[in-house]
């Protein structure tokens, strides 16, 4: 066999591969569950957009300014569902660890695929990771002989559709402070922070609060002494008790909190940064932006800034070789002294695993009802993803995260404001910190060596001694404990019958949640901490669980009455049922008791009332998390009426058995005059359904009045349809089985 033929990818970054001329793409949890089983996985044949790109990445952009900046071109194109291919003289100048990350966030702004094709960077790479010759020569002949080998002169593939990006036009950039896709340019960050909370500064100017007080430079945490690691020990004091105090905060708005430390006190304010994270396998797995980050550390060491105590520092490489070859060219202590210390490898802050704030900052937060940032490297910045008491995250590339700490706000222009002052009592510029593209090449050239990755991966599958050590289950049937607050047998297949009981009409369905646009994965099923006082912070307290020992909705997934009760848990989840609170809480009808979720399905489902989500445009966007299906199924959820679907999470909604519903084109909830009061039938689903078939829903209002509208089942294939027919995609698979 010259190549295994298939390999199906449960994360929805499986298409980091695709940097490396290799197609994939990532499947819902419930579509892989279903492969184990014997099924196949379907995908429509999709549209393929060209990316053409041209130029070179200026001095002072990084590969991060770049895929921000393909995020936002892309997502504003539409290419959900789509392939898009990468080509062009461009590629040439864009190292295959560039390409990577770029291909990496094809979720984020909604591809199927991002494909680059095979050549020589390609082969260069193959080399200087360690890759056998043999396999190097294999792929440079096989793709070659295919005629996709990509040379200067080859010609151009021919595409559906065909944009173009001039590499030189790529600034520094951050993404946020909510979606990805939201790129901004570094100069003008201040600006956007205080426009995406227009409210709270709009409300402070008309209080009088002035915009020319003094601004508080980034040396509060203290000096560094000579020695990197000294200094890093002395940095790391014990913090105490904050306390709040009125007048003009740091970059002259709002309340100018002290956080008390041992023997000083650092300011807090609106647009502090609380997070900053060097995480997650898009930036992280990538060399040069390390080596620049770790750079801009030791840049920073010599003059003498430091990281203020307030701000929430980590390292987590998406890559063990990463620590080898920061080690190898000497960073890794400079990184250390501004508390860029190791704290896992793979998924942390990213997915909400950052853990607590500090209580004093934790305190300066809650009572101050402060709005404070993360900067992150990561991919992902949805709301309430980070950390419940962080309202602003921004996306951004290592070397940014480091001078954003450094800084202590994103209030700022560091293309122009000072960073801090160093030890003699300069001002310090961003630009004195931030390595030249030779001197970050000259570091990856000496210390990322082929030696490095083939240490690091030769027993990468072997796992460490904890992960050989641990016992599994044998025989046939898993012996639940009905004790357990982790894994709890899940009830899908309760009073199944092994033949399809026939679908029917939706009748007098009621609204759970009508939501806006771009409501993520994480706006329904959450993947990080929870309070005691949400529903599943209660049912764990009810079970004996101490809050200290609540974990994560990820790290308990195993148990559907935590997650049921965390669906829709997200903090920052706006339903228009409730609009004067945010988080997990809806309106019971018709008798319009404000509840949670949770509590409010509940008595719904026992008074045999079906339930809908009305939402906007890219629904289900984000992770590919089943639970974000599985958890409305739970809650009595039928169907999703939606502006469009994100991909994946439109094919797990149907492995769930709910209908997913598409407002016809210039269509909305705003334009059809839906409150979410209304009860709706759905129509037609009796008689059978088609794909993509148009589905009439009936709308009864409160005072009794009636219109209909039109929608398209999102059912896009065959099997969709034999899937929804069943219950879903495993009930399905079971009957298969069953007669088999």
């Amino acid at each position: 066999e010259m190549c295994i033929r298939d390999r199906i990818g449960t994360d929805s970054h499986t298409t980091m591969i695709n940097g490396l001329g290799v197609l994939g793409w990532g499947a819902g949890g419930i579509e892989a569950e279903a492969v184990l089983l014997g099924q196949p996985l379907y995908l429509l044949t999709p549209e393929v957009i060209g990316m053409r790109l041209v130029g070179a990445l200026p001095e002072g952009s990084t590969a991060t300014d770049l895929v921000l900046t393909v995020t936002q071109l892309l997502r504003k194109r539409g290419v959900v569902a789509k392939f898009v291919e990468f080509t062009g003289p461009g590629l040439s100048k864009l190292p295959l660890a560039d390409r990577a990350t770029i291909a990496n966030m094809s979720p984020e702004f909604g591809a199927t695929s991002t494909l680059f094709p095979v050549d020589a960077e390609t082969l260069r790479y193959l080399r200087n990771t360690g890759r056998d010759s043999e396999l190097v020569n294999l792929v440079e002949h096989y793709t070659r002989a295919q005629g996709i080998f990509r040379t200067d002169d080859a010609p151009e593939p021919q595409f559906d559709d065909l944009l173009e990006l001039d590499l030189g036009t790529v600034e520094p950039s951050l993404a946020g402070p909510r979606r990805p896709q939201d790129r901004v340019a570094m100069r003008n960050l201040g600006q956007a922070f205080r426009a995406a909370f227009a409210d709270r500064f709009n409300a402070e100017q008309e209080n009088g609060v002035t915009e020319n007080a003094l601004i508080r430079l980034g040396t509060e945490g203290g000096k560094a002494s000579p020695d990197p690691v000294a200094q890093k020990e002395d940095q790391d004091k014990k913090l105490t008790k904050s306390t709040g105090s009125d007048g003009n905060g740091q970059n002259g708005h709002g309340k100018d909190v002290l956080v008390s430390m041992a023997g000083s006190e650092t300011h807090m304010t609106d647009g502090s940064v609380a997070i900053a994270a060097i995480t997650s396998c898009t930036n992280t797995s990538n060399p040069s932006v390390m080596i620049a980050a770790g750079l801009v550390a030791k840049h920073a060491v010599e003059r003498g800034l430091s990281v203020r105590q307030t701000v929430k520092t980590s390292l987590a490489p998406g890559s063990r070789a990463v620590m080898d070859y920061l080690n190898n060219a000497d960073l890794l202590p400079y990184l250390e002294a501004l508390r860029f210390h190791l704290v896992g490898f793979g998924c942390t802050t990213c997915i909400g695993n950052s853990g607590p704030l500090a209580d004093p900052v934790a305190e300066a937060v809650q009572e101050n009802d402060l709005i404070v940032a993360a900067v992150l490297s990561g991919n992902r910045n949805f709301e309430g993803r980070i950390h419940p008491q962080v309202r602003a995250s921004f996306l951004a590339s290592p070397p940014l995260v480091v001078a954003y700490a450094l800084a202590g706000t994103v209030d700022i222009d560091l293309t122009k404001d000072p960073i801090g002052t160093d030890i003699n009592g300069e001002v310090v510029y961003l630009r004195d910190l931030w390595p030249t593209q030779k001197e970050v090449s000259d570091v990856v050239a000496k210390a990322v060596t082929p030696e490095v990755f083939s240490k690091n991966y030769a027993s990468v599958f072997e796992g460490d001694e904890h992960w050989r050590s641990l016992s599994n289950s044998t025989g046939e049937l898993f012996d639940w404990d009905p004790n357990s607050t982790y894994i709890q047998e899940p009830p899908f297949f309760h009073g199944m019958s092994t033949e399809p009981e026939g679908v029917k009409n939706i009748r007098g369905a009621r609204v759970l949640a009508m939501l806006d646009d771009s409501i993520t994965t994480d706006h329904i099923s959450p993947a990080g901490s929870f309070s005691p006082s949400s529903p599943a912070g209660r049912y764990l307290i009810e079970k004996g669980v101490e809050k200290r020992d609540f974990n994560t909705y990820g790290a308990r997934r195993g148990n559907h009455e935590v997650m049921v009760r965390g669906t829709f848990g997200n903090i920052r989840l706006r339903n228009h049922l409730t609009p004067d609170k945010e988080g997990y809480y809806t309106v019971h009808l018709p008798d319009g008791e404000q509840t949670t979720i949770y509590e409010a399905s509940m008595r719904y489902q026992q008074e045999g009332v079906p339930l809908l989500v009305i939402a906007g445009k890219e629904y289900g966007s984000g992770s590919s998390r089943d639970w974000a299906a599985k958890g409305p199924l739970l809650l009595g959820v039928r169907a999703v009426i939606a502006e469009s679907f994100e991909r994946i999470h439109r094919s797990n909604l149907v492995g769930m058995g709910i209908l997913p519903l598409q407002f016809k084109q210039g269509e909305n909830k705003e334009s059809l005059g839906l409150t979410g009061t209304e009860t709706y039938d759905i129509e037609g689903i009796e008689e059978g359904l088609k794909p993509r078939q148009e589905v009439t829903v009936k709308v009864t209002r409160q005072d009794g009045s009636t219109f209909s509208i039109q929608t398209l089942a999102r059912l896009d294939g065959p099997i969709d349809v034999t899937y929804y027919e069943n219950g879903g995609i495993l009930p399905t698979v079971l009957r298969k089985l069953l007669k088999a």
